[in-house]
């Protein structure tokens, strides 16, 4: 029996740090980021749809997507947003769950589906637990400001487009407080992973 771990957070709160510890246990990770890059590079169903809807305005020279350029029109707009969701998440869940399956098929002890709105986009189902990476609310604000060089309004901004973080450590099976140290979130993991029978 594979158990399924639906790996979040919110923005800035660690999870892809908490995300690559998975590799010193050899329990592979499906980083829904990744494939939603993946899904829309030139070729893909997703890429002619995002095109369609935004306009080639949003494209570089190379005829990829300006991610930045898109970001500005999305994290504005409520209703670009939903749009652009649209057509990236149907790709996205897709792909993760053909390779969920495929792991699951190799009968390995577990899989982390890594999925940053986890809650938001109700796909709990695709999981059997669900891990929440966690920090108090000031410490996400300040990270973010300084991984972007962000001003403050538009962190705010951006961390108001998700869920309260501690609403979704009420919601999670379990929770990684990481406001402490790498080792301290390292540790709290692995308590995890053996109390789950995973390790």
């Amino acid at each position: 029996m594979t158990l399924v771990i639906g790996l979040t957070g919110s923005i800035a709160t660690g999870k892809s740090t908490v995300s690559l510890m998975f590799d010193d246990y050899d329990i592979p990770v499906i980083d829904a980021d990744k494939l939603s890059r993946e899904v829309v590079v030139p070729g893909e169903a997703a890429y002619y749809q995002i095109v369609e809807v935004f306009g080639e305005e949003i494209l570089r020279e190379d005829g990829t997507i300006d991610r930045k350029k898109l970001g500005s029109i999305v994290f504005t707009d409520e209703s670009k947003r939903k749009e652009l969701n649209a057509i990236v998440h149907p790709a996205v869940r897709e792909r993760m769950l053909q390779k969920r399956d495929s792991w699951k098929e190799k009968n390995v002890p577990a899989v982390v589906m890594d999925i940053p709105l986890l809650f938001e986009s109700k796909l709990t189902h695709f999981v059997d637990k669900t891990l929440v990476v966690y920090v108090d609310e000031h410490v996400q604000l300040s990270r973010l400001v300084e991984r972007d060089e962000s001003t403050k309004e538009e962190a705010m901004q951006r961390i108001q487009s998700q869920i309260p973080i501690s609403e979704k450590a009420e919601m999670a099976d379990a929770i990684i407080d990481n406001n402490g140290s790498k080792q301290d979130s390292y540790k709290q993991l692995e308590e995890i992973l053996i109390q789950w029978n995973v390790i």
